[in-house]
Parts: C-alpha cells; sequence; structure tokens
C-alpha cells in the first residue's frame, strides 16, 4: 500500500501516518521527495480497514494499494531509481555502467593480480573473482575457498577495486561478507529462500541473478525475501535463460533489461558470458546490453583462457577486454557527466 502525503503536510502529519500503521503490526518506509512525501505500506494485516482509515488521517491525499505480488521491489512503492551505493561506486539511476571483470575463479595470487590490474587499467570498477564456484559435476575445480577470498581482498587492497563474489551457503554468510563489498547470489540458488533470508539482514549489497528458468515475477519476487528482511542494497542481473537453442549456454534476453527497469526500481546489469558461454558473443552482447539501458556488466576475464580452471571457453583476454570497454564507450560515454540511462516509459497511473 502507498500513501501519499500532500505537498505541505507536517512532519507530525508523516509520523501520524507511521504510528497508525505500527499499530496495525504492519511495517512502513518513507519516501522523501522533493515535493512530498510517500509512505510505503509492507504487512500481512493490510485490508480494506486500513485503507479507509488512513485516508481519513490529516494530511494524507490519496492511499492505493499495490497490486504486484512483490512491494518493495516495484516501480509502485518506489517511483525513483534506487542507486546502491559500493565504496563510492554508484550502480544504478543516472550513474555510468559499472563494469565488473575479474576470472571466473581465482586459480592463483599471479593470476588474480595481473587481471586486477589489467581490467581496472581497461576502465573496471568492480573487481569479480569466485572462491567458491557452484559446478555441474562435483570432480571439476570448486575454487580456493577462504584462500581466495584473502586474494581477492589483497588484490582490492592493491588495485582499490572493490570485490564481488559468489555466496553459496548460508553458513558461509560471514565469512564470504567478511571479505566482500558485493555478495553474490547465484543463478543455482536464484530462489534458495533460506540463503535471500540470510543476506536480508545484511547491509552489504547484494547481485540477484536470475534463475535459469525463472520468470520475471519469480526473480523479482526472489528480490523482494532479500527486501522484506531489511536490505534495501540489491541489485539484480540478467544472466541468460535455459532454452531449446544449443549453440549458445544460455539465451541472454536482452530485454529483462528495460521489462525489469519499468516494473521496478532497484539497478539491473547483465552478464554476457555467462548469458552466451562464448568468448567472440561478449563483446556484442555487453553493447547491446548497455544500449538496452543495463546499469553495468558482469564480465569474466582470463590472462589465459584457454587454460583457465573454469568457464574458459566464456573469458576474454586482457586484450579483448580493452576493445569490449571501448565499445560500451561508444555506446554510452562513459565519463561523460549527467548520463541519462535509456529507460522505458513509467507504468501508467
Amino acid at each position: 500500500m502507498i500513501v501519499t502525503m500532500e505537498r505541505l503536510a507536517t512532519e507530525e502529519q508523516i509520523q501520524s501516518v507511521v504510528a497508525n500503521v505500527a499499530e496495525t503490526g504492519n511495517n512502513t518506509e518513507l519516501i522523501r521527495g522533493v515535493e512530498r512525501t510517500v509512505i510505503g505500506v509492507v504487512g500481512d494485516n493490510i485490508n480494506e480497514d486500513l485503507r479507509s482509515g488512513l485516508e481519513a488521517l490529516p494530511g494524507v491525499e490519496a492511499v492505493v494499494r499495490i497490486t504486484r505480488s512483490y512491494k518493495l521491489g516495484s516501480r509502485e512503492f518506489r517511483p525513483t531509481d534506487t542507486v546502491v551505493n559500493v565504496k563510492g561506486v554508484k550502480i544504478g539511476g543516472s550513474n555510468d555502467p559499472v563494469v565488473m571483470a575479474g576470472p571466473c575463479s581465482v586459480e592463483s595470487e599471479e593470476q588474480l593480480m595481473a587481471t586486477a590490474n589489467a581490467v581496472k587499467a581497461a576502465g573496471a570498477t568492480v573487481l569479480r573473482g569466485g572462491a567458491f564456484k557452484p559446478r555441474t559435476t562435483p570432480y571439476s575445480f570448486r575454487g580456493l575457498k577462504e584462500e581466495g577470498l584473502k586474494l581477492l581482498r589483497a588484490a582490492s587492497d592493491e588495485t582499490g577495486l572493490p570485490v564481488i563474489t559468489e555466496l553459496m551457503s548460508e553458513k558461509d554468510v560471514e565469512l564470504v561478507a567478511k571479505y566482500s563489498d558485493i555478495l553474490q547470489i547465484g543463478t543455482r540458488n536464484a530462489q534458495n529462500f533460506m540463503l535471500l533470508d540470510a543476506v536480508g539482514e545484511l547491509n552489504t549489497p547484494v547481485l540477484l541473478k536470475r534463475g535459469m528458468a525463472n520468470s520475471y515475477d519469480d526473480w523479482l519476487n526472489a528480490a523482494e525475501y532479500i527486501l522484506a528482511g531489511g536490505n534495501r542494497n540489491v541489485i539484480l542481473c540478467e544472466r541468460g535463460i535455459r532454452s531449446f537453442e544449443t549453440y549458445t549456454r544460455n539465451t541472454l534476453d536482452i530485454a529483462a533489461i528495460p521489462v525489469i527497469h519499468r516494473l521496478s526500481h532497484l539497478p539491473v546489469v547483465a552478464d554476457p558470458s555467462h548469458g552466451t558461454g562464448r568468448w567472440h558473443l561478449v563483446i556484442p552482447m555487453s553493447v547491446a546490453a548497455v544500449a538496452a539501458g543495463a546499469d553495468g556488466l558482469l564480465i569474466e576475464v582470463h590472462p589465459n583462457p584457454d587454460h583457465a580452471m573454469s568457464d574458459g571457453p566464456q573469458s576474454v583476454t586482457f586484450e579483448n577486454f580493452g576493445k569490449l570497454m571501448e565499445g560500451v564507450r561508444s555506446v554510452t560515454g562513459i565519463g561523460v557527466a549527467n548520463r541519462t540511462p535509456l529507460r522505458a516509459q513509467p507504468l501508467p497511473a
């Protein structure tokens, strides 16, 4: 439910609405705009009596029910874009697209440091790398675990790049959060609701990948678990869905970017590496994603993809990552102040 206050509503009137909602056992979130304040109401006890009661309070202009199953993540709840700030790197809104780049798996200090320095030199602003790796078979390389996290932290300290890495289990939340600036929830855990609840209790930014068979509603409802837990620093990531096509690893759904921007205020980034599974498609799909309005990219980069311990076929070399950044700049004008991102028209009233 959304309570829109009158333009000249007083702070006392605003707090009266908050107090009345609290008495019913529901929660509120204040969204203070330039001209007026909007109060979001969420909970299990929202009914017509509550709506009528709030409408009668002084200073209330209108009360509207949110029709979507995902409340906190919807544009109805928050019409302005959420911007997630990661150590000064701003993701979302009118900010430049953020490029998160690095190896699929952290293999060694030498491999990681070479990659971190290369992607930073080319223009990346976040370092990605896997310490815990979900693999199709248990006999594949599954990551260096805590040693990999320590190497990521060391690379971050040397380069100044914030770190994003995947979290796979509730039992590792505290450990991974200790070393990481963004927690990545991968496609295999996109509907692991206990894990989503756990990261919802943190303030650490969370990047939630779309499940390989998730509809848009499935994806946004999964994000709602994190938001409902109190963590508002959520980034969505389109990483391709499973389809009948076998040439690519997945089918990267570029349309998801403007659709989700229309439905939700959360930032949306794209992962063309997992989305295609082929390195030669990563550059054109990166350009396509930012042209469609993506707030960022997640790119796998390796010094020698042919010898990578995981996902070599979809990893780009340092040279090709430089070309990718040139392509992205040609579309977005990264570094140009007051960039206006492409957005779908707002939802009708």
